[in-house]
């Protein structure tokens, strides 16, 4: 059999205009690709968004190793800002280019590359599982969690997964994930009493309350970091009060903060924090608070150990790097995936990801089909 080339598979999945929630084109290709090669494929539908599972073997016998990773993509932006068409995978000095090159489509490539050669090459005692969602980019609600609840509900599983994120900051191979920080996202508004601002004793200022209350959650240090986290960090990312006029007291007004937190909170902890907080101030100004949370994800980690160790020495051999191991980042589908099997991400390097003029250095996506066809050698070895 003609090994498949992750280069041209990229390509392929980079002209798939896949931009969230939209299907593109990229599922089908898949799906019809893992097919031909002894995958047994399953769509999975939920909420208008197209997901895939597919396994090699039967999933009796022997072990069970895992992919993830996703082909919806961000918007391209203003497309007079490319220099190239955003869908063209056009190739300059070493780099393709379009949405998508860097998150993640050359990951998925290389993975369903190594897996496709790998059961034709030396077939595995066991089984290997490959997951793409159509819902990472966007709020993750019919993505990775829809294929995972069909998982149970079918009696499939994973023993371990690689989620293949771009993990490296600059260099190929120097970082791999061992867990991610929580993210919750919390609103607050703040309802008094409007009146004249030449008359503020008339009024209960809600503005003044509820600047009050977020100048104290920002100078507060949840933390100072744990064994494999930084410490944990809150932004205000927006205040609004919609007030046109100079001479009026709002009746109104609010406010969103962002909390990336380790391993020392979770999120009703923080939700409790908050509210205690919110309490305090609005028994001192008599202001009408209002706080709603959204959890994006819970922190977790995946203790170093055999999936991480398989990692690092695929890399080691392939390119001559240990990775380090980090919790650093935003949020990925692995928050979802950890609570199924222990899992990791690696891939490649993510300077351009979301950028105008995305882009993989081509030699990469080999060297990365390379890393993962050696962490499935040595994994059934």
């Amino acid at each position: 059999m003609t090994e498949i080339d992750p280069q041209d598979l990229t390509a392929q999945l980079i002209r798939c205009p896949s931009v969230t929630p939209e299907e593109g084109g990229a599922i089908i290709l898949l799906e019809e690709l893992l097919s031909q090669h002894g995958f047994v494929c399953t769509r999975i539908e939920r909420g208008g968004i197209s997901n895939l599972f597919a396994r090699w073997g039967a999933g009796k016998n022997g072990r069970t190793f895992g992919f993830n990773g996703h082909t919806d993509v961000v918007p391209i932006g203003d497309p007079d800002a490319w220099t190239v068409d955003p869908f063209g995978a056009e190739i300059k000095d070493g780099f393709m280019y379009g949405r998508g090159a860097t998150d993640m489509k050359s990951g998925v490539a290389a993975f369903v590359a190594a897996a496709i050669d790998f059961v034709h090459d030396t077939p595995p005692d066991g089984s290997i599982v490959i997951t793409i969602t159509g819902d990472e980019e966007a709020d993750a609600l019919d993505g990775t969690t829809a294929i995972l609840d069909w998982m149970r509900a079918n009696g499939e599983t994973m023993d371990h997964c690689l989620v293949g994120e771009p993990t490296s900051p600059n260099h190929m191979g120097e970082m791999m994930k061992i867990g991610r920080r929580g993210s919750l996202t919390a609103f607050i508004s703040a309802v008094g009493k409007q009146g004249h601002s030449a008359y503020p004793h008339r009024a209960n200022n809600p503005v003044t309350a509820l600047v009050s209350l977020l100048n104290t959650l920002a100078e507060h240090e949840l933390d100072q970091g744990t064994e494999h986290f930084d410490q944990s960090t809150l932004a205000i990312t927006t205040v609004d009060t919609g007030n046109p006029a100079t001479n009026v007291i709002p009746a109104q007004t609010r406010a969103t903060i962002n909390i990336r937190f380790n391993d020392l909170h979770s999120g009703q902890s923080l939700t409790d924090w908050l509210q205690s907080e919110i309490d305090k101030v609005a028994q001192a100004t008599g202001i009408i608070f209002e706080l709603k949370v959204k959890v994006s994800g819970e922190s977790f980690i995946t203790p170093p150990g055999e999936l991480s160790s398989l990692i690092s020495k695929a890399v080691q051999v392939e390119l001559g790097v240990t990775p380090e191991m980090s919790t650093s980042g935003g949020t990925s589908d692995a928050r979802f995936v950890k609570d199924m099997c222990p899992v990791t991400e690696f891939g490649l390097v993510g300077k351009t990801m979301h950028a105008v003029d995305e882009r993989v250095e081509v030699a990469q996506i080999h060297q990365l089909k390379s890393i993962y066809s050696r962490i499935l050698r040595d994994y059934f070895a």
